[in-house]
């Protein structure tokens, strides 16, 4: 072999092993998905690209990247582009005969396939776009039972400005990377669908108390995702826009600690009842303290400074303004707004513009104003949160 080329295969291995430390590194699956085909048209040098999901006995459409149409029409209107659909997984199709055999596809022109195959082309994207493909490298993504993921296909190699078939010498190298690809995708998979468990088992846990409160699952589960969103339009980063999600919940856990008596009574509690009632903050703090976990830390902090005030007439410390720590007075906007906006057996729920309006008249004592403003901010998602997790007796016009 030629000094030349073992250079370059040396350098596309080094690539590889690099590629292969960048997937295990990210965990959200969409960006785990979106950088698979990223690096895999860096790798080969293609224009477009393409994966697709297993889902049973079916394929579905899940990333596309085209740099020619990103650059005629920007990013927005490359995405625009792109649905999802499925299609099945049998031979008529380039992905399906690939996830349906196992076997490597290395095309040199789609509009001109060899005699006989079974599968055919679908030109219609190319049609609708002004597009053309031409070359196409499509491979399987098999995890290490060598089950089928899914399906990596890039479209059109280039070089110097040119369309080329694809060398073959990348068919091994593009089916390395979709098996390391296909291990982090169903790690991706399983650490999301340990953090839904987790979730759930925090709604559950945090139902528990609610329920001797006369609020509902659905409570529980708005309140969070409202203060989620919140935090992020107050700029939080991912990671930390999920630890107010799991965290959120436990807001009210003390409550398991308040006698029915008080916490049950239809009417107004007496100032001795009261008293009792705002120790719930600090009951809940005591429950969930001393835990290693960065989630149970805020939860702690969640359930001890939702009640505080931002002019210091809150319970159960009196802390004012910056002194309430900031997840308070996010989780503080969000219970209220739910209460507000909610129905209970003791009342009617009001409109969501009449919650908003009293949120902006309290901003300043009650609430952190910058808080308020953030809310209202996100007014259209808070909107798409309280229709998705609604009460199961509430109709929809």
């Amino acid at each position: 072999m030629p000094q030349s080329e073992v250079e370059c295969l040396r350098d596309e291995v080094l690539k590889l092993n690099r590629i292969g430390i960048a997937l295990t590194s990210v965990h959200q699956l969409d960006q785990l998905l979106d950088l698979i085909v990223r690096e895999a048209r860096a790798l080969t040098a293609a224009d477009a690209g393409s994966l697709y999901l297993r889902e049973g006995e079916r394929l579905r459409f899940a990333v596309s990247q085209n740099d020619t149409l990103r650059q005629r029409l920007g990013e927005a209107g490359e995405r625009a582009l792109f649905s999802s659909f499925t299609l099945p997984i049998n031979e008529r199709s380039i992905a399906g005969f690939v996830a349906s055999t196992r076997r490597n596809l290395n095309l040199a022109d789609v509009y001109r396939l060899p005699a006989g195959v079974p599968f055919g082309f679908n030109p219609d994207f190319d049609r609708r776009n002004d597009y053309r493909t031409v070359s196409l490298l499509a491979v399987p993504m098999l995890d290490a039972e060598e089950r089928v993921l899914g399906v990596l296909q890039l479209i059109n190699a280039t070089q110097h400005g040119q369309v080329i078939p694809f060398h073959e010498r990348f068919e091994d190298l593009v089916r390395s990377l979709a098996s390391q690809a296909a291990v982090a995708v169903r790690n991706a998979e399983l650490t999301q669908e340990l953090k839904r468990v987790h979730l759930d088992t925090i709604y559950r846990l945090s139902v528990a108390a609610e329920y001797r409160d006369h609020d509902t699952a659905m409570h529980v589960r708005r309140m969070s995702h409202y203060s989620a969103a919140l935090a992020r339009r107050l700029g939080y980063d991912a990671r930390r826009v999920e630890q107010v999600l799991y965290a959120s919940p436990m807001h009210d856990v003390g409550k398991i600690g308040i006698p029915d008596a008080i916490l049950l009574k239809p009417g107004r509690l007496t100032p001795e009842e009261r008293e009792v009632m705002q120790q719930h903050p600090e009951i809940g703090s005591r429950i969930l303290s001393g835990s290693d976990s960065e989630i149970l830390k805020l939860s702690e902090v969640v359930a001890l400074t939702h009640h505080e005030k931002w002019d210091g007439t809150g319970y159960p410390r009196r802390l004012r303004g910056e002194d309430i720590p900031e997840v308070g007075r996010i989780v503080a906007v969000a219970d209220v707004f739910d209460a507000l906006s909610s129905k209970r057996v003791y009342k009617g729920a009001m409109g969501m513009d009449e919650a908003l309006s009293i949120l902006q008249k309290d901003a300043g004592t009650h609430f952190d104003p910058r808080c308020v403003s953030a809310f209202l901010d996100i007014r259209s998602e808070v909107a798409d949160i309280a229709q998705r997790y609604r009460d199961p007796d509430v109709k929809t016009a």
